[in-house]
């Protein structure tokens, strides 16, 4: 199908939409959800990642990539292109009542953790150290310009670039791009899905770029970053999740930036 523009998210992109048919337990996708929960729990948990700075970059209306990682870094910056998905997110974090109930999946992370009844503390200390909810926009060098924010000790991005990303060579530029707020021996985590075309919210649907993993391989490793892991979830029943996805696969990456990026 063809790219879905900037204008398009900003006008009809359905965040509660997205949020009831993506993060929402109890359907067919539930593998797929706990599948990166698990996994963000192994890199940010004991012994795992830790730092002071980590920028999330396309959060969307979501808070989940950033329930385990919370524990682990005191500051945390969240970011997205769309208004409304910045909106929704502000909304959870002064606990409006009309926010997104996040509560199945902060009480599953905690299961995960070893603490399901901390659930309630786990959110206040998730929305205690999200400092910042900015625009951003992967395909510019500096993605949070005009703000500048200090280099990040590690950066999470999640289904974020496949959507932004219209062919594979902006692919290779928009991670170039997010790198260069990580600071040298800093870490990415990229989650992401391959041979995706497209996915839906509420009948419409969105672009993705299709990428296998030596695709995204390639362009981590050409953005200055040594690739640490990598794994992989297959999807085999493609065609039940083809009312909202069409992917093969889901990954899950952890890299590590060796060195400073050079301008372009």
């Amino acid at each position: 199908m063809d790219f879905t523009g900037g204008e398009t998210y900003l006008s009809s992109f359905d965040s509660m939409a997205y949020l009831a048919s993506f993060c929402t337990l109890g359907s067919k996708r539930d593998d797929i959800l706990k599948f990166r929960l698990k996994k963000l729990y192994e890199t940010f948990g004991p012994g795992g990642i830790r730092g002071d700075v980590l920028i999330d970059i396309g959060t969307g209306p979501t808070i989940y990539t950033l329930l385990s990682a919370c524990e682990s870094f005191p500051y945390i910056i969240a970011s997205d292109f769309t208004d409304q998905n910045r909106n929704e997110l502000e909304k959870w974090l002064k606990n409006d009542p009309e926010a997104f109930d996040w509560s199945e999946i902060v009480k599953t992370v905690c299961e995960i953790e070893g603490k399901r009844d901390k659930w309630e503390e786990k959110q206040n200390k998730l929305r205690s150290r999200i400092q910042k909810v900015l625009k951003c926009d992967v395909t510019r060098s500096n993605p949070l310009d005009p703000i500048e924010v200090p280099a990040a000790d590690c950066l999470i991005t999640s289904l974020c670039l496949e959507t932004a990303c219209k062919d594979l060579e902006s692919y290779r530029c928009s991670i170039q791009n997010i790198t260069r707020l990580l600071r040298p021996g800093g870490h990415l985590v990229l989650i992401g899905a391959l041979g995706n075309t497209y996915y839906m919210v509420q009948q419409k649907a969105f672009f993705c770029l299709s990428l296998d993993k030596d695709a995204v391989r390639g362009a981590i490793t050409q953005a200055g970053c040594t690739i640490q892991s990598m794994e992989i979830l297959p999807i085999p029943e493609r065609m039940a999740h083809s009312h909202t996805a069409d992917s093969l696969a889901n990954f899950f990456l952890v890299a590590k930036k060796e060195t400073e990026n050079s301008t372009h």
